[in-house]
């Protein structure tokens, strides 16, 4: 890719090229038959990756054959959680567990699995994305893909690799839950005109320590969405979602920013990721779209998307009224009656509009491997996590921050922790 195409609208077929949008059919679901059960392996036993193997087990004939994680705590816990739910549909269970630094490397060796997903700190999304596309496993990556630029292009690289012979999905269920899918369908018919200017928000209260008196660096690891690197901090490890939106909407990313952060309210020792951010991202045809998000204290959880336009307004809160107003007036059906509390889920579960999100997005990534209908979502991932880094890029440095200057950089961020001395 050249740096002219990569700046464009064009980003994800200059990117991945048309094959990106050309679903192909693969000989065999990794050493079975078409349409027999998938196997699935989870690589990463946290809340959100245990909330994976939920919606896997009850929306899907997928099964959950193996666990990996670095900790034996967390993967027993896991277990017998998947084992539960396996046995009220009638299946055996968990049949593999791996547990520490290599355990990646073994679940990935595993000739039992056919399928991953991988919910490990962000850190090592490119790592074990890597390694999952290279041992033909069909691959759910969590976002972020990558926290850096340099991982980016390398999942770029990886998505090519993927092309035609596993499905590679990233984890931007929103893109699959029914409200939203009807809201885009009617913005870019064009219900609001031409867009003007937007605004997008992610406020939730800080997520507690776990672990606080663990040596280093377990501690971290225990830790990692208090610590900006493992995490890629708030905005790129979180408020993404909301960025994504925005790229969605827009059917394109920022081609600037200028912002600000802070760490007022999250000053605590051992976390070291901001509290809030403050981006003003300017998107083709002068769209200008401001972003905040706030993670600390008890702040009460919130996360919405509103653009403007010649013809209406929309907004896409995850609770409450989502909808069009103005000359093309419409909203999703009952999502004015659920406007509550907006409770954070730390396992990042979540009910009103998004209610589907993760059953639809599970089910189309089981659906792709036993169609034969592969997915390919790498440039798409690549392409929201650097619209996320351009905001925090532009916010750590406060001054106006260019695509083409994000993507010059080879900075790598490093978080020194060596997994084999941990053993």
């Amino acid at each position: 890719m050249d740096k002219e195409n990569i700046g464009r609208r064009g980003f994800l077929q200059a990117a991945m090229g048309t094959a990106a949008f050309t679903m192909l059919k693969p000989q065999l679901v990794r050493g079975a038959e078409a349409n027999s059960a998938v196997r699935v392996g989870l690589l990463g036993c946290g809340g959100r990756g245990t909330t994976h193997t939920e919606t896997i087990l009850k929306n899907t004939d997928a099964r959950i054959v193996a666990l990996a994680d670095m900790f034996q705590d967390r993967l027993d816990k896991a277990k017998q959680h998947v084992d539960q739910m396996s046995a009220a549909k009638g299946h055996a269970g968990v049949e593999q567990t791996f547990v520490g630094p290599n355990a990646y490397k073994e679940i990935l060796d595993s000739k039992e699995v056919d399928a991953v997903v991988i919910a490990t700190p962000p850190y090592f999304h490119v790592e074990h994305l890597a390694a999952a596309v290279a041992a033909g496993k069909h691959v759910y990556c969590e976002k972020p893909v990558a926290i850096d630029v340099p991982g980016a292009k390398r999942v770029l690289e990886i998505g090519k690799q993927a092309q035609g012979k596993v499905s590679l999905d990233v984890g931007f269920q929103i893109r699959m839950a029914p409200p939203f899918v009807e809201l885009l369908k009617r913005i870019h018919a064009g219900a609001l005109g031409d867009i003007v200017s937007g605004e997008a928000f992610y406020y939730c209260p800080r997520i507690d320590f776990s672990f606080p008196d663990a040596p280093e660096p377990v501690r971290r690891l225990r830790n990692w969405l208090q610590d900006r690197v493992l995490s890629g901090d708030i905005i790129v490890e979180q408020n993404i979602h909301v960025i994504d939106i925005c790229n969605w909407v827009l059917q394109g990313h920022a081609e600037k920013a200028i912002g600000r952060y802070g760490r007022k309210g999250r000053d605590f020792p051992g976390d070291t990721c901001a509290s809030h951010f403050d981006v003003l991202f300017q998107y083709p045809n002068d769209v200008h779209v401001s972003f905040s998000s706030a993670q600390f204290g008890k702040v009460q959880f919130d996360a919405n998307e509103r653009f403007l336009g010649t013809l209406g307004s929309s907004q896409s809160p995850y609770s409450g009224p989502l909808g069009i107003w103005g000359e093309q007036q419409w909203s999703w059906g009952g999502s004015e009656k659920t406007a509550g509390e907006g409770q954070f889920s730390a396992s990042g579960s979540f009910s009103d509009n998004l209610a589907q999100a993760d059953s639809e997005k599970q089910k189309a990534f089981i659906s792709s491997i036993t169609s034969g209908n592969l997915h390919n979502q790498a440039a798409l991932g690549v392409e929201s996590a650097l619209t996320a880094m351009l905001g925090r890029q532009a916010a750590y440095t406060g001054r106006e921050v260019t695509w083409d200057e994000l993507l010059a950089s080879n900075e790598h961020w490093d978080a020194g922790i060596d997994l084999n001395k941990m053993v």
